[in-house]
């Protein structure tokens, strides 16, 4: 998820009408969302980045369920290493796009698509389980609670299979710093929230969770290991600072060589604009 991060005052509201705001601003922006909007060249490049953790914790041909797959970027690319995807989103107009892109790329029968949130993976009730499941830059995010989603992910997948979220994160020193220098107190203020907050795309509202790791994985802790987390963009800017990547290139390679490197350490890897959890189902 790439949106707007100016966040308005507004009082927190239901978790039904949260989700509802939510699920309309993103079918508002379904058309156009592989523009500049959602995929901007550093939203790529933290794409890739998920996608080598991917391959690792999925090296063989399974089948894989996806929470939030928007415009089927991470579906089409998974069917395209042989496995079948059971694609999911909340926004009903994301989800077609994703059938679309997988016919486009001759992939339609290795990938579902179905028009349904995540915290209604009930719905999903006697199928066969998966081998493990993904959710991809911060649809997670939009949940007000992640408990549920956790028993469900333990109900649909097998033993030993793993979760890979790429989340965004409670502490990212590049929002800091460059709202700090602003004197955007109250936008440094925003991540730090215990509640949903309201985030403006689009003219709409996408209400927002924010989780450090560990908070994350007290939801699922009851039935999955930690194996691994790590912060994703905590040396490299976020994606409104993609200009950055254009002016200062070698210095931005230099940096996800930096990322990379030292992401995974203890103290840093809390850190970052997004944060990548990765987990296995006792």
């Amino acid at each position: 998820m790439n949106i707007s991060p100016r966040a308005r005052d507004a009082p927190a509201a239901s978790e039904a009408t949260a989700l509802l705001d939510t699920r309309e601003a993103f079918d508002s922006v379904a058309a156009d969302y592989d523009g500049p909007r959602g995929n901007n060249s550093l939203v790529q490049d933290m794409r890739r980045e998920v996608w080598r953790w991917l391959d690792a914790s999925f090296p063989h041909a399974g089948h894989l369920l996806e929470l939030g797959c928007g415009t089927g970027i991470d579906a089409v690319r998974m069917a395209q290493r042989s496995h079948r995807i059971t694609a999911t989103d909340w926004s009903p107009l994301m989800a077609r796009r994703t059938l679309a892109r997988a016919e486009r790329a001759s992939v339609s029968e290795r990938v579902e698509a179905l028009a349904l949130g995540a915290h209604e993976l009930d719905r999903l009730a006697g199928r066969a389980l998966y081998d493990g499941a993904y959710s991809n830059l911060g649809a997670l995010n939009c949940l007000p609670d992640l408990r549920g989603v956790a028993r469900e992910c333990a109900r649909l997948i097998k033993p030993g299979g793993r979760l890979v979220f790429s989340v965004i994160g409670r502490r990212c020193p590049w929002e800091i710093a460059h709202y700090a220098w602003r004197d955007d107190w109250n936008r440094v203020r925003v991540r730090f929230a215990r509640r949903m907050v309201p985030v403006r795309m689009n003219g709409h509202t996408v209400w927002t969770s924010y989780w450090t790791p560990l908070e994350l994985y007290r939801a699922f802790a009851p039935q999955f290991a930690l194996t691994h987390y790590r912060g994703l963009c905590v040396l490299v800017p976020p994606p409104y600072l993609a200009s950055m990547r254009e002016r200062h290139r070698r210095w931005y390679e230099s940096l996800w060589r930096w990322d990379r490197r030292i992401c995974g350490w203890p103290l840093i890897r809390g850190l970052g604009d997004h944060f990548i959890i990765v987990m296995s189902r006792r």
